[in-house]
């Protein structure tokens, strides 16, 4: 059974692995070298901000060549202005998605691609992450009925979900456009104290409010790359 590593392996060395089939997800790869390697095959999609491959840096031609860069390179803001930013890119991003869902028969909101969460399920699934990591431990109040956990975060204790809801397509897109401006909000009012303070975050521990708002963007990100690819698969205009 292939092992599986988590946690902080700063500084850590790999020498004569057998990294071949190895899955790395949401790793953090700064300053990250390797030689003496074969690279055959191998697919990254990671945000890049230099990347040297065999002496040539193709840190330019990447980020050109990649339609999710600019979004991509928000996630991570530094100053309120560009916090408030990253909410109306993501904003603007998200009321795209919900035009191409509305624009294919009603019921393609509620379907399944290869397993995965549909389109409304993934806005519950949304409403559930601005939940943990702002909601609850960065303003003090309670989860909305209609989020939805993850595969593997569906058995820990959350207060107050409802998982038999079935909510339409614009009831889930109301409650997610609530959690979105109430990020936003507490978004253009933030201190550099704000950022800093720790708070507790169920099932994740102690984090700082920095890092909470992070997830949030990084989480609608790539939901929404999700969405647009599954709608993709249902018909929706590219």
């Amino acid at each position: 059974m292939a092992q599986e590593f988590e946690g902080d392996l700063a500084g850590a060395v790999f020498w004569g692995a057998d990294l071949k089939g190895a899955r790395l997800r949401d790793v953090d790869l700064t300053g990250a070298r390797i030689s003496h390697a074969f690279v055959i095959d191998v697919e990254i999609d990671a945000l890049v901000e230099r990347l040297v491959v065999n002496g040539v840096d193709v840190t330019a031609y990447v980020n050109e060549h990649d339609p999710w860069y600019p979004l991509r390179a928000m996630l991570r803001p530094t100053t309120p202005d560009a916090f408030v930013a990253a909410c109306d890119a993501l904003d603007a991003a998200w009321a795209d998605a919900a035009d191409r869902v509305r624009a294919l028969p009603a019921h393609a909101a509620h379907v399944s691609v290869d397993g995965e969460f549909s389109f409304v399920q993934t806005l519950r699934h949304l409403v559930f992450a601005v939940d943990k990591w702002f909601t609850a431990p960065v303003q003090g109040r309670p989860f909305h009925p209609m989020g939805l956990p993850n595969a593997g975060s569906v058995d820990f204790p959350w207060p107050g979900l409802a998982y038999a809801l079935e909510p339409s397509l614009d009831e889930a897109l109301a409650v997610w456009a609530d959690r979105r401006a109430a990020v936003r909000t507490a978004a253009a009012g933030l201190s550099a104290a704000e950022l800093e303070r720790t708070v507790e975050v169920l099932e994740n521990g102690p984090h700082p409010v920095r890092e909470c708002f992070f997830t949030v963007f990084e989480e609608a990100f790539w939901h929404l790359r999700y969405a647009r690819r599954d709608l993709a698969r249902l018909g929706a205009a590219p």
